[in-house]
């Protein structure tokens, strides 16, 4: 790799970071007005589908619809979006956006223990430390006057890791058991079909349906901004896997958090204890820590990385 290959592929790394780090304060601004879970989820999942079809005909890419490839869809809909995200969606209510960041951040420290039960992995004294400061890190969070308000509700800091176990999920699940054939930009988008299928009646029969119509508020913006940064930013980095390689692509999961945490203060205008600040600085020690080795990382792809 040349350097100005080098300096080009930093900055898209970069930029993946910023804008998947935008979506938690988007995520925040959409929950702000009493939009519930399932609502934002069938919209989320919809916005998505439709920016994904767009680029599926731009590159002549075409779907397949086989027994293997629903199968892939569904699991994928369920523990990649329909129950992490409606996870978050409910803890974002009660958190503040960079907490739910750096809570976001434990998805690698999750899947090391995760990974050494299906048996893809090798248990190693570094990644075993890392886990220990992640949840060191999550400790510190739920610690009283954590934060500008006071203690941090601990219960609903449980809901968001929830979010960030079941991506971990995801991401071995890929890794044990392949995706039938589908690239990461076909599972994502079979993915996101068949969750929004599912989002639909939870939406309808909940009451937590809404109206698409205008007048349009802040909340109905940030959701279309964060479903098509979404996706924009995951063919990006499927892209810089292509183009960098893993290993190097993979290292835009440390830029999610603090990208994550920035835009909260900017957009949102939080602000944080020092204990916070300590916290986001053991789960970046524990990320760096818990990272496999870079084998393991060429072999996981896209799908089976840790950013979100």
């Amino acid at each position: 790799m040349t350097r100005e290959a080098a300096l080009g592929f930093t900055a898209v790394l970069i930029l993946l970071g910023a804008g998947w780090g935008l979506t938690m304060p988007l995520t925040k601004i959409a929950v702000s007005t009493g939009y519930q879970h399932f609502g934002l989820l069938f919209w989320q999942l919809a916005i998505g589908v439709v920016v994904m079809t767009m680029l599926g005909l731009l590159r002549g890419v075409r779907l397949p619809w086989g027994r293997a490839h629903l199968r892939v869809y569904l699991v994928i809909a369920l523990i990649g979006s329909v129950l992490p995200n409606s996870a978050s969606y409910q803890a974002a209510v009660h958190l503040p956006s960079g907490i739910m960041s750096i809570l976001l951040s434990m998805i690698p420290i999750w899947a090391f223990p995760i990974a050494l039960t299906l048996g893809l992995d090798r248990f190693e004294w570094r990644r075993f430390a890392g886990l220990l400061i992640g949840l060191t890190a999550v400790l510190a969070i739920v610690l009283p006057n954590a934060a500008m308000t006071g203690a941090i509700p601990v219960i609903w800091v449980g809901v968001g890791l929830i979010a960030g176990l079941f991506y971990a999920f995801e991401g071995n699940y890929v890794a044990r058991w392949g995706t039938a054939g589908l690239d990461a930009i076909q599972v994502l988008w079979g993915a996101s079909i068949v969750g929004a299928i599912i989002a639909l009646p939870l939406a309808l029969f909940s009451g937590q349906w809404i109206d698409p119509r205008a007048p349009f508020a802040a909340p109905d913006v940030a959701l279309v901004i964060s479903a098509t940064t979404h996706v924009l930013v995951y063919a990006g980095y499927v892209w810089l896997v292509g183009r960098a390689g893993p290993v190097f692509a993979v290292q835009v999961s440390f830029l999610v958090t603090l990208f994550g945490v920035f835009w909260a203060c900017l957009i949102l205008g939080e602000a944080y204890a020092p204990t916070v600040w300590r916290a986001l600085a053991l789960m970046m020690a524990g990320m760096f820590l818990v990272q496999p080795s870079r084998a393991r990382v060429a072999e996981a792809g896209p799908l089976g990385d840790s950013a979100r």
